[in-house]
């Protein structure tokens, strides 16, 4: 792939991996950039690799999700105070920063796999199988993992 190529390509899928990851980084979006630009750079050193047989923002996501994958493996848990937390609730005057932070919040409480899926599919609109392969697992899962992020989101969200 020549270099002019990758970067058209990515051009295309610049925004749509940035939603991604913001999804996964539970609205963070110096990490979520972070972890666009690692991702843009290990697909940079691999597109060699890239050899077409899925579509190349399948191939990219994958990689960004990797990405995601590693930092949540180093990353430590941190104790968060009480008072912090409760201050990180969005109401109708917080500004556009943190619009969705209530929905990031309760993403952030799904499972690594759920959240990935339910990112994926409402975010970024992909099929099932295109979940499939950057989350390396069954279509059955996937729609398992939906149906049960749809559920534990509904749940985190009421009221």
């Amino acid at each position: 792939m020549t270099q002019e190529r990758f970067i058209s390509l990515v051009r295309a899928q610049q925004e749509p991996l940035r939603r991604f990851l913001l999804a996964l980084c539970a609205g963070d979006a110096a990490l979520a950039d972070d972890l666009a630009q690692d991702a843009l750079v290990r697909a940079y050193v691999a597109s060699g690799s890239f050899l077409g047989l899925s579509k190349f923002s399948t191939w990219l996501f994958r990689i960004a999700y990797n990405c995601y994958v590693d930092h949540c493996r180093k990353r430590r848990p941190e104790a968060v105070p009480v008072e912090e937390a409760v201050s990180l609730k969005a109401d109708d005057s917080a500004d556009r920063a943190f619009r969705y932070q209530q929905l990031y919040q309760a993403l952030e409480r799904l499972p690594e796999k759920e959240k990935a899926a339910i990112a994926l599919f409402y975010f970024e609109d992909m099929s099932i199988k295109e979940i499939s392969a950057i989350l390396e697992m069954p279509q059955g899962t996937v729609k398992y993992q939906l149906s049960m992020g749809r559920q534990h989101l509904k749940q985190h969200l009421q009221p």
